[in-house]
């Protein structure tokens, strides 16, 4: 392991010859990457994993509940079961938010793992379309609230070299959970009965048990800390990084006896200094989400309809869904090297090419092809997203301004399940014309980033 001596401050004085002592901040940003960052990391990420499970089942979910005789949901009907849970989602997200930076990160983090994680098993037990709805908006609330949280933990603890590969690791665990998601799909649904997706939805009420792990392992923020005068609590936070990398002797920060600021409200993030950069990541988080969800949620259904057979399309639906994991990794190294707002673009416009290939696909093999590199494209996207989210804004409204970000994007998540049925009634049931409205949307999107602030490589503002 590499033994670090921080008796030295950045510049290279040691205090007491006339330089001031570094800040804890300061000491974070300078760590390299180390085993308790990849520690929670992985706390975090195992979380997000399970949101992604949860997201990507309903859409195998809705498929099989729409078959199964005592539902027999139409598509109206299917529409509903897909947009209450992104209504659900787009409260929990403001709420988290608004939550996570008063109460602070983890406190929220490990509360929204029990909300979904007792709603997915209230689902799975549901016997009407009523306690359907109900159960999926409350699992919306759980998952809204986690995402726009843990992007934020997790960008407040990284070096600042390392902050948007962190950011958009995180992400790739939506792969993960995916992909899980489309094996279950495919695996279980399909092979045990009527009750294959009350089986499936089990599965993804395992969060409730995984709360507990999450709530002794992950740290609370130190600058969140520092934001509330609990400054023995941030210091010991910063020595377990620390000595995760081998710190010698390590100098205290000075205490910082702060005022409590007050709660955070939404119409800051109006304020003259960041009204732009709002208005720019709220568009391009409500596009970004209207294509995504929009295409990903109905897949399922549309390929059944397209190849005729449901456990075909959950099949083609697993495959195009490996096809995400490359697509963090790839954005996790160009998010450094190109910075966010390049990266960022370069993905919306090819998520958007692929989307206008994937509406002509007609064969089995263009489908799994288009679809893998939609899926690819749009996958490197979210990442980036994620990681320039939280970074725009100061430590006081970060999670505030995250979680509203997010809260806007649901309201396109609602929207684009919900008006799916038309685009297809417009296409004689075709997927095409679905398709190229999403291509649209990633296209409005795309220019929408470019306008966005380059913080690579900086420090996060306090």
């Amino acid at each position: 392991m590499t033994r670090i001596n921080t008796a030295a401050n950045p510049a290279g004085r040691t205090p007491g010859m006339g330089a001031e002592p570094p800040t804890r901040n300061q000491r974070l940003d300078r760590l390299p990457f180390n085993r308790a960052h990849r520690k929670l990391l992985s706390a975090c990420g195992i979380g997000w994993a399970f949101d992604a499970m949860d997201v990507g089942l309903v859409s195998f979910v809705v498929a099989a509940v729409a078959a199964d005789p005592h539902f027999a949901l139409d598509d109206a009907q299917r529409s509903w079961v897909l947009s209450i849970g992104f209504l659900g989602m787009a409260v929990g997200a403001m709420l988290g938010g608004v939550l996570a930076d008063r109460f602070g990160r983890t406190t929220v983090f490990t509360a929204t793992l029990v909300v979904f994680g007792l709603a997915s098993g209230a689902m799975a037990l549901s016997w009407s379309l009523a306690m359907l709805l109900a159960a999926r908006f409350v699992i919306g609330l759980g998952l809204g609230a986690e995402l726009p949280v843990a992007s934020t933990l997790v960008s407040e603890f990284a070096p600042a070299t390392h902050r948007g590969r962190m950011t958009v690791m995180l992400e790739a665990f939506w792969a993960v959970g995916w992909t899980l998601a489309a094996a279950i799909g495919y695996f279980v649904i399909p092979s045990t009965g009527d009750w294959g997706w009350r089986w499936a939805l089990l599965i993804g009420a395992l969060p409730l048990a995984y709360a507990i792990v999450a709530r002794l392992h992950i740290p609370e923020s130190v600058r969140f800390l520092e934001s509330r005068g609990r400054d023995e609590e941030a210091e010991r936070s910063v020595r377990h990084f620390e000595r995760a990398s081998g710190v010698e002797a390590p100098v205290a920060s000075p205490y910082r006896h702060v005022a409590v600021r007050p709660r955070t409200r939404v119409r800051a993030l109006f304020s003259a200094r960041y009204r732009r950069r709002t208005v720019v990541i709220w568009l391009t988080w409500f596009f970004v989400n209207f294509s995504y969800y929009g295409a990903f949620t109905w897949m399922p259904s549309l390929l059944a309809h397209q190849f005729g057979s449901l456990t075909r399309s959950f099949g083609y639906t697993l495959l195009i869904s490996l096809a995400q994991l490359p697509g963090y990794a790839l954005a996790a190294w160009l998010v450094e090297v190109w910075g966010r707002r390049w990266t960022l673009c370069i993905f919306l416009a090819a998520s958007a090419g692929m989307a206008m290939l994937f509406a002509g696909s007609g064969s089995p093999a263009s489908v799994i092809v288009f679809g893998m590199l939609l899926s690819l494209a749009n996958m490197g996207a979210w990442g980036v997203l994620y990681a320039v989210t939280p970074e725009i804004y100061p430590t006081g409204m970060r999670a505030t301004a995250s979680g509203s970000a997010a809260a806007v994007g649901r309201l396109a998540a609602i929207a684009a399940p919900l008006l799916v049925p038309s685009f297809l009634a417009a296409s004689d049931g075709d997927k095409s014309v679905a398709f190229l409205v999403f291509a649209a949307a990633f296209v409005v999107a795309c220019v929408a980033s470019l306008l966005l602030p380059e913080r690579a490589g900086r420090s996060l503002e306090d």
